[in-house]
């Protein structure tokens, strides 16, 4: 059973029980809450005897019911605060819990994931998704499970008690059922696509944020605005159509539901005319009859609500049943050579981006990739970190393949230096420090420096202590790219991978970093990429991609004699020609 919840509502092993918890304790709620009409049943039974029967009298007396409906009170108030704990507080924390699994998750991840998914997509099953389900399991799950038991209870008992009057009472459930149940396909596909829409104008926001310096530069504000407008339009009408017809459904079931009191009141008029049920009995299913229905319609709210949540429900699932990158934990190199054998890669089933490529990056050694756009010099880069998996061939380091390798074991014997920089909305020694966290402020002062940081950081407010906004916004392009080649140059890790690292900088600052580079890379692997070639020009090894093949490869004097590619692309940038 409990594996069956975890699966079906999306739950953790722990969210699980605490669910079957709530609901007992929701069931008991129920049941506790039809106390007060036992409680005026048994002092209507007791009050009106002696008008029924001159020879009883009042027997218990008014201080016994004033005592019994204080013991109801009490007992009503201590499985209120045991239902509250077990359900809200529980599933509070079970949502904390879903979105820290769901961090942990996308962590374990490979690159290819985030390729696929937009950003306003992930953003919105962490938050929003998580929001709803906590919302909805708080306030209906546990209750729609509850109301379910409490009610079968409830009517087979008073099908033992009195099995016409019970049939008159009941008999509207199973037809309100049926109205609610046969729309499930409909409001299940319904929901699914007005949570596309959501998603059509999340995205459209998210576009907006980004490209906001385009759509100002481009004179596009009227244009994006219309679009959005659109999309909100489009959204709200489905929308407002949908709940307008959800509401149709379970209002029908409900008003369904008001026709079983009528009938309880003439059944039970015409069977106490007949002397077939006494006064006590009929009144007693006339104030449970004004009582039952509310968990029923309960039950039916909650339907409509479980099935609102199924889409929701069922992106965990797909996310959580994603193949994350796995690998052994403990990994201790003999040497740092990365060895490419055969390998192929496409992001896409059907685009080829790598193909048979092979050759070996050896340690203390520079390889660069050079070549065309698009000839996977980045793609080589980022699989020798895995942060992608090979579609076939291997990657070794250290004769050891990288596939078998956990990421994050494998990761700390790499420095990295992109050139799409990612910095955070903290101080710049913090963003520093994360290439070695426990690193002391003369290590990151000394990296800083190594990287010509110390000269723009010292012109800051707060220097080092200066928060530099989200993703470095108050800083230059080629001042990111400083930060970000200093953290490669804290961590000190005996692979370098550089894609395009000097990219963001003048040549007067790129030659000052070269220094600190040269410092950063002695007797280490590094893998390079440039598309200045002054850049590689020391380089050992130049490896030339085309197309995801390897077209050139060897040391830059003898390609250079070749007069290939990188001849051509070296004489092009010196301003010679052939």
């Amino acid at each position: 059973m409990f594996n069956y919840l975890q699966k079906r509502l999306a739950l953790s092993a722990k969210g699980a029980r605490d669910f079957v918890k709530g609901t007992f304790f929701t069931t008991l709620l129920n049941i506790a809450l039809m106390l007060p009409a036992v409680f005026v049943f048994l002092f209507l039974n007791d009050y009106l005897k002696p008008v029924f029967n001159p020879e009883a009298s009042f027997s218990n007396g008014l201080r016994y019911y004033i005592i019994l409906g204080i013991v109801f009170m009490v007992i009503n108030w201590i499985i209120a605060v045991l239902q509250y704990h077990s359900t809200f507080t529980t599933i509070y924390e079970e949502s904390a819990n879903r979105r820290i699994s769901l961090a942990e998750k996308l962590r374990k991840l490979p690159l290819a994931f985030f390729g696929e998914k937009n950003l306003s997509d992930l953003t919105s099953t962490i938050m929003s998704d998580n929001t709803e389900l906590e919302h909805t399991f708080s306030h209906a799950v546990p209750q729609l499970f509850a109301s379910v038991i409490s009610v079968l209870l409830m009517i087979t008992g008073l099908f033992f008690y009195h099995w016409q009057l019970a049939l008159a009472l009941f008999w509207v459930v199973p037809v309100a059922a049926f109205i609610v149940i046969i729309s499930k396909k409909w409001q299940i596909k319904n929901n699914k696509y007005i949570y596309d829409k959501k998603r059509n104008v999340t995205e459209k926001i998210q576009e907006g944020l980004e490209t906001i310096q385009e759509i100002k530069s481009y004179n596009n504000e009227n244009k994006y605005l219309d679009e959005l407008n659109d999309k909100l339009d489009d959204y709200e009408r489905n929308l407002t159509r949908g709940e307008l017809m959800t509401g149709v459904l379970v209002n029908s079931a409900q008003s369904v539901l008001k026709l079983g009191l009528a009938s309880v009141i003439i059944t039970g008029a015409y069977l106490l005319a007949r002397g077939s049920v006494d006064l006590f009995t009929y009144l007693m299913f006339l104030i449970i009859g004004s009582r039952i229905y509310e968990p029923i319609n309960e039950v039916f709210n909650n339907l409509a609500a479980l099935f609102y949540l199924d889409v929701r429900i069922n992106r965990m699932n797909e996310m959580e049943a994603l193949p994350i990158q796995q690998g052994k934990t403990s990994f201790y190199p003999d040497h740092y050579d990365i060895v490419f054998d055969k390998v192929c890669f496409s992001y896409e089933t059907g685009k080829q981006v790598m193909e048979d490529v092979s050759f070996t990056a050896r340690q203390g050694e520079i390889t660069a990739l050079v070549g065309p756009s698009g000839g996977g010099k980045s793609t080589a880069t980022k699989l020798a970190a895995r942060f992608w998996d090979v579609d076939s061939g291997k990657i070794f380091l250290g004769d050891e393949d990288i596939s078998t390798i956990e990421p994050e074991t494998l990761l700390q014997y790499y420095s990295v230096v992109f050139q799409d920089v990612v910095l955070f909305n903290t101080t710049v020694m913090d963003n520093i420090r994360i290439g070695k966290r426990d690193a002391t402020d003369e290590e990151v002062y000394h990296a800083a420096k190594l990287a010509q940081c110390d000269e723009f950081v010292s012109k800051m407010p707060q220097g080092y202590s200066t928060i530099i906004g989200e993703n470095g916004e108050t800083l230059s392009g080629g001042e990111r790219q400083r930060i970000s080649i200093a953290r490669a140059l804290l961590k000190d890790a005996p692979i370098i991978l550089l894609d395009e690292a000097t990219a963001s900088l003048d040549v007067e600052n790129e030659t000052k970093i070269q220094a600190g580079i040269s410092e950063l890379i002695k007797n280490k692997t590094v893998l390079v990429i440039a598309h200045r070639m002054r850049t590689v020009a020391s380089a050992d090894k130049i490896i030339v991609l085309e197309k995801g093949r390897i077209a050139e490869i060897g040391e830059p004097g003898k390609l250079r004699e070749q007069n290939g590619i990188f001849a051509k692309m070296l004489n092009t940038q010196m301003g010679y020609a052939n």
